[in-house]
């Protein structure tokens, strides 16, 4: 077991640093600071971009850009009538439930109802959307349908 007292000092702990600049004596470079002779990489805050490619047209310009892809798309999880099956009789079903019992992956974006499979008992079911033929299978069976977020 490691304790305070059994520790030691790793052996390149105090190594010094490397003073560039500091004449030939110092053993890193006389008047080139280890950097070569002239050229852009040798100047202070001289260097080449990670895409600069000689001069030759980068790989980003040469591929051809399609389409649109939106940063601020917003992402609706879908959750089919026939995957509640298996809930309880009158369970209350919320993004939590839905997360908990693993159908949806996440609990912060909105969640969608359709309308595919049958219910067999009712529930109350609350999410942002319900398509009409979820909405109708629901009520049909004496569950309620809940509406958050401002949804339709």
């Amino acid at each position: 077991m490691i304790t305070l007292g059994t520790l030691e000092r790793r052996r390149d702990a105090n190594r010094n640093i490397k003073r560039l600049g500091r004449g030939a004596g110092s053993g890193h470079g006389g008047h080139t600071s280890t950097r070569g002779h002239k050229g852009q990489k040798s100047r202070t805050g001289g260097s080449v971009h990670p895409a600069f490619e000689g001069g030759q047209m980068p790989l980003h310009r040469r591929l051809p850009k399609r389409g649109f892809v939106s940063f601020n798309k917003e992402v609706i999880q879908i959750v089919n009538i026939e995957r509640l099956m298996d809930l309880p009789k009158g369970a209350v079903i919320d993004q939590a439930l839905l997360k908990k019992e693993g159908l949806i992956s996440s609990d912060r974006q909105k969640v969608k109802v359709l309308g595919k499979g049958k219910l067999k008992h009712p529930l109350t079911i609350k999410a942002h959307f319900f398509s009409q033929s979820a909405r109708k299978k629901i009520e049909d069976v004496g569950g309620k349908v809940e509406v958050i977020g401002g949804g339709i």
